[in-house]
């Protein structure tokens, strides 16, 4: 096989006139920028579906995670626990507030935080840990729950690439005690930009909604008892949120089935192992994850996406551990399942319009490229 013009990117946003519909509506009511019907609306009914006791809509899933953390009264001389295998945001919120990232490792079972390693690595700073659903996958709530009760920590789910996912019944956004979301373009439902917080405590979700709207107090116009911060959402990204909610079950549907796709054609590659999926969880579709090679292998991985590349496959490598990123360098960590998951994970193309066709000749050209890389 040769190179082609024949392309499939690693994410694309699934978009339908609903979604121009309700945003036409938006512009015409001239409700454009942090206030209007859909932004009520949103906020409404992502709660309801994350069975939380509310939802607070912001500009992103960052500042989603800066805000939960801030609200709580996270800063200076303060540490948060957080995965090591995490996208940089997770860790970025921390340093916002002034506070350390302390960095653990991940369970080879599910990719996600080992409440062993935070409960080792709890001290006298410690004031919360985030929990990260890595790749779609809810963490260990229960067993985070009870840990940070008996220590009197915050527990924030950061579900950024979660939606949609169930834990014993129970869905994404009423885990912890507080929960981010993203809607960034690749994500299961999308805005192109804009986050949430869900959580059923009254009393950080009204600093929250303090907090987000420039510290501004809500009996009294202009005026600011607070810093704050402007981490919004517009109008205009809430209406294409609602028209995503709309249609989020066959969305969730349709990603459920690619992956199922990759998954089944791909079982006899011995090369490959697929995400695996602890009993009672319910992932949700955000990308196809595999394997590449034995653990300890730090080349294959790089080989395989570059010759996908070359055969038209757009991949992903998985996140770079954070204790090697300069910001949050920290050669003290120690996280072997985290280098060796970091060095050897793979995405595949994962979108709600990909094709059955499409999963197949991408399955033919991942076999392809494992037989020109050996």
């Amino acid at each position: 096989m040769s190179l082609t013009d024949d392309r499939y990117p690693v994410a694309r946003p699934s978009l339908s006139d609903l979604e121009e519909r309700y945003v036409v509506e938006a512009v015409r009511s001239g409700w454009v920028s942090s206030q209007g019907p859909f932004l009520t609306d949103f906020e409404d009914r992502f709660a309801r579906r994350c069975a939380a006791g509310t939802a607070v809509a912001t500009a992103n899933g960052t500042v989603a995670l800066h805000l939960v953390l801030a609200a709580a009264g996270i800063g200076p001389g303060d540490e948060v626990i957080v995965p090591a295998l995490t996208y940089v945001a997770t860790a970025n919120a921390v340093a916002y507030c002034g506070a350390r990232a302390v960095c653990v490792d991940v369970l080879p079972q599910s990719w996600c935080v080992d409440p062993a390693a935070v409960a080792a690595a709890i001290g006298p700073r410690t004031r919360a840990v985030v929990a990260v659903d890595l790749y779609g996958h809810p963490a260990d709530y229960p067993a985070l729950r009870a840990l940070c009760h008996r220590h009197g920590l915050l527990l924030v789910a950061d579900a950024a690439e979660s939606f949609g996912a169930t834990l014993d019944g129970v869905p994404t956004g009423s885990l912890a005690d507080a929960t981010t979301f993203s809607f960034f373009g690749n994500k299961v439902i999308t805005a192109g930009e804009g986050g949430c917080v869900t959580t059923s405590d009254t009393a950080l979700a009204e600093r929250m909604r303090l907090l987000r709207n420039q510290g501004m107090d809500p009996r009294r116009r202009y005026y600011f008892p607070v810093l704050g911060y402007n981490y919004r959402m517009t109008n205009l990204s809430a209406a294409l949120l609602c028209a995503q909610l709309d249609r989020a079950d066959e969305i969730i549907s349709r990603r459920d089935a690619v992956i199922a796709g990759y998954e089944a054609q791909l079982a006899d590659e011995p090369s490959l192992s697929a995400q695996p999926v602890i009993a009672g969880v319910r992932r949700a579709p955000w990308m196809a994850c595999f394997l590449v090679g034995p653990a300890g292998d730090a080349t294959s991985r790089d080989a395989l996406a570059l010759a996908l590349d070359r055969l038209g496959v757009e991949t992903r490598p998985f996140f770079v551990p954070i204790p090697e990123l300069p910001a949050h360098h920290d050669p003290t960590a120690h996280c072997p399942v985290t280098v060796d998951l970091s060095r050897r994970g793979i995405n595949l193309p994962t979108y709600p319009e990909l094709t059955e066709p499409g999963v197949k000749t991408v399955v033919e050209r991942v076999r392809a490229a494992l037989a020109a890389v050996g």
